[in-house]
């Protein structure tokens, strides 16, 4: 252990120390990171409880009072961590989360062991260093130097580490501690995951702030037929039905529009681009159709952000090959814009199919939550650090196309932010796949932007 940590802190010798934290502060989160990553915290082949008892007995040994660690979960192996370092109480307090299950991994897909926390060439290997380890990892490694510290906020400082995020359903921690112990961590704002800085060929682009995020539902569609022996087709055929209906799906689009996040979003990305993108990105920040078909045009994920997708993902059908079927069905997953409902959805897809053959139900739906309001005391908290640290990126508002456990804390009243200070490039996301890692730079320069950040967030007004 001692080896590793002397062979990553050689190579930031190129890092400006002000960036940094102290030697003391990297290796107590370096440890903790560590630790994290080698647990297996699996859906199906791991548990979170192993890495809340580790937190928790740091904490312990830290000292925080046992009356301020709370750990329970909706099952034995899918644990959740809760702990509080008190302030002044001139303030609500803030909520701090990270999820600490990961999505599953295989060693014969990997080049490393996933679950073997490896450092070379300048990058954490294993499954969770990105999603979302490390800023779990950061969370407790500052909560821990503040209390060392002395440092006296005034309002509450909350960590969160859940279960489930990736899995879902019945076991996902925060939907859990809502229900069953939301006074725990109610907070007048939290900060999570869902937010990054983006790098491109090496140069940092923009810290981003995720203030909304799209919506998950999953539509089953299907169509009965009585079947029917092969050798003597007819037109009315279970699976011609749902094809047709799908080619429709194919070619159809919903409309495009901009909320508060996303005008905000493609205002500073002009800020960013030069000559016709840039005034195409302006337009389309303040609503401009033909701007927005333009750049929806260039990215799949400037489309995404911009209208309510829904795409066929699954199929079956048929029960014989000699058979005529009986039942052809698909799935549809949509990323839905959060100020689109349920209904909307899901009357323009049985438009959009025009075949009452063609039944069409929900098998899958989050809840929608609405966008969190731009705050200017955490954008102006954020701008501080940001500018502080990396002069001259810019802090860009953005709505997440995926799905994160901020959508539940904002259906609970608790407006979420995702901020993490980690910058990548952006055109090598592996969270989710093979050989996930994170840079070693990035990951204590986070350590120190959200080390700043809470203080500003948490320190009596100026």
């Amino acid at each position: 252990m001692t080896r590793l940590i002397v062979l990553v802190l050689a190579c930031l010798s190129a890092v400006p120390a002000a960036t940094l934290p102290p030697e003391a502060e990297q290796r107590l989160a370096l440890e903790i990171y560590r630790q994290m990553v080698e647990i297996r915290s699996g859906f199906t082949t791991g548990s979170t409880t192993p890495v809340v008892e580790a937190v928790a007995a740091r904490l312990r040994e830290a000292g925080f009072p046992a009356s301020d660690i709370f750990s329970g979960g909706a099952n034995p192996k899918k644990s959740n961590l809760v702990v509080r370092y008190h302030g002044t109480g001139k303030r609500g307090p803030i909520l701090l989360l990270a999820h600490t299950d990961v999505v599953e991994a295989k060693r014969e897909d990997w080049t490393t062991d996933p679950f073997q926390f490896i450092e070379k060439e300048g990058y954490f290997y294993g499954r969770g260093t990105a999603d979302d380890k490390a800023q779990a990892a950061v969370w407790v490694a500052n909560l821990i130097r503040y209390k060392r510290e002395g440092y006296r906020p005034d309002r509450d400082i909350i960590v969160a580490l859940t279960a489930d995020e990736e899995g879902g359903g019945p076991f996902n921690g925060v939907d859990w501690l809502i229900k069953n112990h939301k006074d725990l961590i109610a907070a007048d704002f939290a900060l999570n995951e869902g937010g990054r800085g983006e790098m491109l060929e090496g140069k940092r682009i923009s810290n981003n702030l995720q203030a909304a995020e799209k919506w998950y539902v999953d539509f089953r569609l299907e169509v009965h037929n009585k079947g029917g022996h092969s050798s003597q087709p007819v037109p009315d055929n279970a699976i011609y039905h749902l094809a047709g209906g799908l080619q429709k799906l194919g070619q159809f689009a919903f409309p495009m529009k901009v909320n508060e996040v996303t005008k905000a979003y493609f205002t500073q990305m002009a800020k960013l681009e030069k000559g016709a993108l840039a005034e195409d990105l302006a337009k389309a920040g303040s609503g401009d159709q033909a701007a927005m078909e333009r750049i929806a045009a260039r990215s799949p994920q400037w489309n995404s952000m911009l209208r309510t997708t829904c795409v066929a993902t699954q199929l079956e059908g048929g029960h014989a090959r000699n058979a005529l079927p009986q039942l052809a069905a698909a799935n549809v997953n949509c990323r839905v814009m959060p100020d689109d409902s349920l209904d909307y959805v899901k009357t323009t897809l049985q438009r959009v199919m025009a075949d009452d053959q063609v039944a069409i139900a929900v098998d899958n739906a989050e809840e929608n939550a609405p966008g969190s309001p731009l705050r200017a005391d955490i954008l102006k908290a954020m701008n501080r650090v940001t500018d502080t640290m990396w002069p001259g990126v810019m802090v860009l508002p953005f709505m997440s196309t995926g799905a994160t456990d901020g959508r539940s804390l904002r259906s609970a009243g608790i407006p979420t932010y995702g901020v993490q200070g980690f910058f990548q490039d952006r055109n090598d996301n592996r969270s989710h796949g093979r050989d996930e890692r994170m840079m070693v730079r990035s990951f204590y320069e986070g350590q120190t932007f959200l080390y700043e950040l809470v203080k500003e967030l948490t320190k009596a007004a100026e």
